[in-house]
């Protein structure tokens, strides 16, 4: 079968969790309040004020992480590259990690004090790594990989630090809070998640001929033209900011920028002109089906998402290294 249809099968699937989820829980919700004004009260809050909005969410942040993994994975040319390969993640942790020791509770443009934290040390860590790849006057894959290491266990011995010295409630809510959640009320972040995950997207959409070459390595990519340098600056900015946003509302969740785009890989190939679309609609789908289980599972205890996720993620992150690589490609 062809790779277009793939995708639309993908994006079928994707589409169907996405409005099926909303009805699924502790409290049934039937399809008709979608449209049924007299429907129960309740049920109708439950839908669109809780349920809905944080499916959307659990969507928008599965596809941002997934084709976030499928940018790096091209960057890289490394099969285990993965959102937070850069230290993203640990950054955007220490920073909501600081603001829950801190006490801080204020909120702005929609976000909380948390959440804004967690934005800052997303943004230290993206600079952090910039700034030390600079340092060694390139911009080489390795220089960037030993910069990303080198932030994320540094922020990793800050987390432990402010968890050390914290109070037992604070210690809770930061243990919590690493391992990620979508739990909302309302449209607000879902929104402001959605406009850095659109501009990351649209922004690998317009350099997708561009991910090809890269994938083939940079000798080649230069020899056909292409400023590798000046692209690998604009996708990492791009991406890592994108990965900050969606990290500083929903947490660190792992794994599905790992797993997503070798699952489509597998299934469609390389061409990223296909293999964009589909990581991006199959990680939104795979987020909603998790976080789904994730709060049915053990009802009414609710697991947090980055369970999971996590769970899957290990033994696939195995198979993926023990794989035997059958035509000497790094990514494939």
């Amino acid at each position: 079968m062809s790779a277009r249809f793939w995708v639309i099968l993908i994006v079928i699937g994707s589409l169907l969790s996405l409005l099926l989820a909303p009805t699924i829980g502790g409290t049934d919700v039937p399809l008709q309040t979608l449209w049924n004004a007299s429907s129960d009260e309740t049920s109708r809050m439950i839908f669109w004020d809780i349920r809905l909005p944080r499916a959307v969410l659990a969507w928008v942040a599965g596809a941002g992480l997934a084709v976030a993994g499928m940018a790096f994975q091209a960057m890289f040319r490394n099969a285990l590259a993965t959102p937070f390969t850069l230290g993203v993640s640990s950054g955007a942790s220490m920073g909501a990690t600081l603001g829950i020791r801190l006490g801080l509770s204020f909120s702005l443009l929609g976000l909380s004090a948390t959440s804004l934290c967690a934005m800052l040390g997303a943004l230290l860590a993206i600079s952090l790594v910039y700034g030390l790849t600079r340092l060694n006057h390139t911009f080489s894959n390795a220089a960037m990989l030993l910069a990303g290491v080198a932030v994320n266990f540094f922020f990793s011995s800050i987390i432990l630090l402010i968890q050390y010295t914290s109070n037992y409630y604070d210690t809770f809510r930061i243990l919590r809070w690493l391992m990620g959640g979508l739990q909302l009320i309302g449209f607000d972040s879902t929104v402001q998640v959605l406009i850095f995950v659109a501009i990351g997207v649209l922004v690998l959409a317009y350099f997708i001929h561009e991910l090809n070459l890269l994938t083939l390595g940079s000798e080649l990519a230069m020899s056909r033209g292409l400023h590798v340098q000046r692209l690998k600056t604009i996708l990492f900015l791009t991406v890592s900011i994108m990965v900050g946003a969606i990290v500083a509302v929903c947490g660190p969740i792992g794994f599905i920028g790992l797993m997503v785009p070798h699952i489509c890989r597998l299934i469609i190939g390389s061409d990223h002109r296909h293999l964009l679309p589909a990581v991006a609609f199959f990680g939104g789908g795979f987020l909603v089906v998790c976080d789904t289980l994730a709060r049915t599972i053990f009802f009414p205890t609710e697991l947090p998402v980055g369970i999971i996720t996590s769970f899957l993620g290990g033994p696939f992150f195995l198979w993926l290294l023990l794989r035997p690589n059958k035509n000497g490609s790094v990514i494939v």
